[in-house]
């Protein structure tokens, strides 16, 4: 598939091809183990185990690093899975990683409960300041880690810039670009070494697949996380490749909505005399606007706001909705709506990346505009 294609014709036939026996237009959910050998180590297509490899998982991985532009992608069981995976096979004992001070808190307990006992440290820094970055930068440093746009604060970091820094100081640049989508930013075309994405959010996009990618920007370091998937196992199954790329064909027409509803959302919020703070990089006054205009197609689905009336507030307002429905993750048509505080983000508390008690954190679906609107200004009251 050539690279001069677009985006949208990319998302729909890269990896995608007729199936060889039947001239399916879809690629088959190959739910199988094992493969017979025409002799001993006769394999057909390099199929033995698939753990190893799967031909439906193979058609993701190729869409993968065609639609992020890189050389390799990889589709694990959860993005967890894929950031475990990404992080034992580029760190050593007595490594070092910055890492934003807004970040997941799956990330973050990763780091900080998981990475750490292993030998591997970790300094916080605010990411959107490449000063920042650059200070919290040490000759062990082997990995820098942004989130962009972030979870939950939507803060905006220069991936440019921070890659900069990131090769001056010898290290690698991981952008986990689960917010924005490969159809609103292409990190590894700014500088990024490797992306890092949840499936289970915009690229699945219907709530109903649990999934983890890693799309790298050098063949050698995508032979090497290729090794460690194998040797790990946590890879993701063929039906759960088969719905992500079912997803992702339908990825450009849906964050285009997602961006449209988003907005709307955010200036009504910016109007409302309960809320204090909208957090939305698509705001003119948000503080990272103008860097993400340069280096996003669109603002995404994402936004978080803060309300008079502290964290009981909050919690409120998330128990008044009607058509967002309450819950965690994000991403998918419908509408959601939780209190990062308690539910995704309760990991980091009384840490460094701590999240205010009064926010509420929207995933902006692809519902009527006017519907999702009534129902905030009735959940606010």
């Amino acid at each position: 598939m050539s690279d001069q294609q677009s985006f949208e014709t990319l998302a729909i036939h890269a990896g995608n091809t007729a199936d060889p026996l039947t001239g399916a237009v879809v690629p088959p959910i190959y739910q199988v183990s094992t493969y017979k050998q025409d002799g001993v180590g006769g394999l057909r297509g390099g199929y033995e185990y698939s753990r190893s490899a799967n031909p439906t998982r193979t058609a993701l991985e190729e869409n993968l690093a065609a639609i992020e532009g890189g050389r390799r992608g990889l589709a694990f069981a959860s993005g967890l899975a894929a950031e475990d995976c990404l992080l034992r096979t580029v760190l050593h004992p007595g490594a070092h990683v910055v890492i934003p001070n807004d970040a997941y808190g799956g990330t973050f307990r990763l780091f900080a409960k998981v990475v750490k006992r292993w030998g591997v440290d970790y300094s916080v820094a605010d990411t959107s300041d490449p000063a920042a970055v650059r200070a919290a930068v040490n000759d062990r440093t082997k990995v820098i880690w942004v989130e962009t746009p972030s979870n939950p604060l939507l803060g905006i970091t220069d991936i440019a810039a921070v890659a900069d820094v990131a090769r001056t100081a010898g290290a690698r640049l991981v952008v986990d670009n689960t917010f924005a989508s490969p159809y609103l930013q292409q990190p590894i075309a700014l500088g990024a070494d490797v992306v890092v994405h949840s499936l289970t959010k915009y690229m699945g996009g219907h709530s109903d697949v649990v999934g983890g990618a890693l799309i790298a920007a050098d063949a050698e370091l995508g032979e090497e996380l290729a090794y460690h998937q194998n040797a790990m196992g946590a890879v993701a199954g063929p039906f759960d490749s088969w719905l992500v790329l079912r997803g992702i064909k339908t990825l450009p027409v849906r964050m285009d909505r997602h961006s449209e509803n988003a907005t709307k959302v955010a200036e009504l919020l910016t109007r409302h005399p309960k809320v204090t703070q909208v957090l939305y990089p698509g705001l003119p006054e948000h503080p990272g606007h103008e860097i993400a205009a340069k280096q996003m197609k669109a603002f995404g689905g994402m936004v978080s706001f803060r309300v008079q009336g502290g964290e009981e507030a909050a919690v409120e307002v998330c128990n008044r909705t009607k058509l967002f429905t309450l819950g965690e993750s994000l991403g998918g048509v419908e509408s959601l709506v939780e209190h990062p505080g308690r539910m995704t983000h309760a990991s980091v508390a009384g840490s460094a990346l701590e999240v205010p008690a009064d926010l509420v954190r929207l995933s902006v679906g692809i519902e009527s505009a006017d519907d999702l609107l009534a129902d905030l200004t009735q959940a606010l009251g």
